[in-house]
Protein backbone atom coordinates (compact mmCIF):
# COMPACT_ATOMS: atom_id res chain seq x y z
CA UNK A 1 0.00 0.00 0.00
CA UNK A 2 1.47 3.41 -0.98
CA UNK A 3 2.33 5.94 1.73
CA UNK A 4 -0.39 8.48 2.52
CA UNK A 5 1.73 11.35 1.21
CA UNK A 6 4.21 10.64 -1.56
CA UNK A 7 7.00 12.59 -3.19
CA UNK A 8 6.06 14.20 -6.50
CA UNK A 9 8.53 13.62 -9.34
CA UNK A 10 8.04 16.13 -12.16
CA UNK A 11 9.66 15.30 -15.49
CA UNK A 12 9.50 16.38 -19.14
CA UNK A 13 6.86 14.22 -20.77
CA UNK A 14 8.14 15.13 -24.24
CA UNK A 15 11.71 13.90 -23.62
CA UNK A 16 12.67 10.35 -24.60
CA UNK A 17 15.68 10.30 -22.31
CA UNK A 18 13.52 11.50 -19.43
CA UNK A 19 10.94 8.81 -20.22
CA UNK A 20 13.62 6.12 -19.91
CA UNK A 21 14.79 7.60 -16.60
CA UNK A 22 11.22 7.61 -15.28
CA UNK A 23 10.77 3.97 -16.34
CA UNK A 24 13.92 3.18 -14.33
CA UNK A 25 12.48 4.96 -11.26
CA UNK A 26 9.12 3.18 -11.58
CA UNK A 27 10.84 -0.23 -11.64
CA UNK A 28 12.81 0.59 -8.48
CA UNK A 29 10.11 2.41 -6.52
CA UNK A 30 8.85 -0.76 -4.88
CA UNK A 31 7.39 1.13 -1.92
CA UNK A 32 5.50 3.49 -4.24
CA UNK A 33 7.04 6.55 -2.62
CA UNK A 34 6.80 8.63 -5.80
CA UNK A 35 3.90 10.05 -7.71
CA UNK A 36 5.46 10.46 -11.15
CA UNK A 37 3.86 13.11 -13.35
CA UNK A 38 4.95 14.84 -16.53
CA UNK A 39 5.21 18.50 -15.59
CA UNK A 40 3.01 19.35 -18.58
CA UNK A 41 0.17 17.45 -16.86
CA UNK A 42 0.79 18.49 -13.24
CA UNK A 43 -2.03 20.12 -11.34
CA UNK A 44 -1.88 23.42 -9.50
CA UNK A 45 -0.95 23.38 -6.71
CA UNK A 46 1.87 22.47 -6.51
CA UNK A 47 2.47 23.57 -10.11
CA UNK A 48 2.98 27.29 -10.48
CA UNK A 49 4.09 29.29 -13.54
CA UNK A 50 7.57 29.59 -12.01
CA UNK A 51 7.84 25.86 -11.30
CA UNK A 52 6.53 25.00 -14.78
CA UNK A 53 9.27 27.16 -16.33
CA UNK A 54 11.93 25.58 -14.13
CA UNK A 55 10.67 22.08 -15.04
CA UNK A 56 11.36 22.84 -18.70
CA UNK A 57 15.07 22.81 -17.82
CA UNK A 58 15.34 20.13 -15.13
CA UNK A 59 13.60 17.35 -13.29
CA UNK A 60 12.10 18.39 -9.96
CA UNK A 61 10.96 16.57 -6.86
CA UNK A 62 8.46 18.05 -4.44
CA UNK A 63 9.13 16.01 -1.31
CA UNK A 64 6.37 14.75 0.95
CA UNK A 65 7.36 17.47 3.44
CA UNK A 66 7.12 20.21 0.78
CA UNK A 67 10.76 20.83 -0.18
CA UNK A 68 11.51 21.40 -3.85
CA UNK A 69 14.63 19.75 -5.24
CA UNK A 70 15.84 20.18 -8.79
CA UNK A 71 18.32 18.76 -11.26
CA UNK A 72 21.21 16.80 -9.72
CA UNK A 73 19.96 17.10 -6.14
CA UNK A 74 16.54 15.79 -7.22
CA UNK A 75 18.28 12.91 -9.00
CA UNK A 76 20.28 12.03 -5.89
CA UNK A 77 17.10 12.19 -3.76
CA UNK A 78 15.39 9.73 -6.12
CA UNK A 79 18.47 7.52 -6.10
CA UNK A 80 18.51 7.52 -2.28
CA UNK A 81 14.80 6.83 -1.92
CA UNK A 82 14.90 3.94 -4.39
CA UNK A 83 17.55 2.08 -2.42
CA UNK A 84 20.91 3.52 -3.48
CA UNK A 85 21.56 5.36 -0.23
CA UNK A 86 25.31 4.86 -0.12
CA UNK A 87 25.92 6.09 -3.68
CA UNK A 88 23.58 9.07 -3.17
CA UNK A 89 25.35 9.97 0.08
CA UNK A 90 28.79 9.82 -1.52
CA UNK A 91 27.73 11.88 -4.55
CA UNK A 92 25.92 14.39 -2.34
CA UNK A 93 29.10 15.63 -0.67
CA UNK A 94 31.11 18.57 -2.05
CA UNK A 95 32.92 18.60 -4.42
CA UNK A 96 31.11 15.57 -5.91
CA UNK A 97 27.68 17.24 -5.73
CA UNK A 98 29.09 20.07 -7.86
CA UNK A 99 30.19 17.53 -10.47
CA UNK A 100 26.74 15.91 -10.34
CA UNK A 101 25.08 19.29 -10.98
CA UNK A 102 27.46 20.10 -13.86
CA UNK A 103 26.91 16.69 -15.43
CA UNK A 104 23.14 17.06 -15.03
CA UNK A 105 23.26 20.45 -16.73
CA UNK A 106 25.28 19.07 -19.66
CA UNK A 107 22.94 16.12 -20.13
CA UNK A 108 19.81 18.29 -19.80
CA UNK A 109 21.03 20.75 -22.43
CA UNK A 110 21.79 17.93 -24.86
CA UNK A 111 19.04 15.47 -23.99
CA UNK A 112 17.42 15.28 -27.42
CA UNK A 113 20.75 14.41 -29.05
CA UNK A 114 21.69 12.03 -26.23
CA UNK A 115 18.30 10.34 -26.41
CA UNK A 116 18.81 9.70 -30.12
CA UNK A 117 22.35 8.39 -29.55
CA UNK A 118 21.56 6.22 -26.54
CA UNK A 119 18.16 5.01 -27.75
CA UNK A 120 18.24 5.17 -31.56
CA UNK A 121 14.94 4.79 -33.41
CA UNK A 122 14.10 1.19 -34.18
CA UNK A 123 14.42 0.29 -37.83
CA UNK A 124 11.58 -1.52 -39.53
Amino acid sequence: MPPARRHLLLWDGKCGLCRRAVEWVRRRDRLEQFEIVAYQEAAAPPMTPELREACRRAMHVVTADGRILRAGRASLFVLRETGNRRLAAILGVPPLIWAVEIAYRIVARNRSQLSWLIFPPKRA
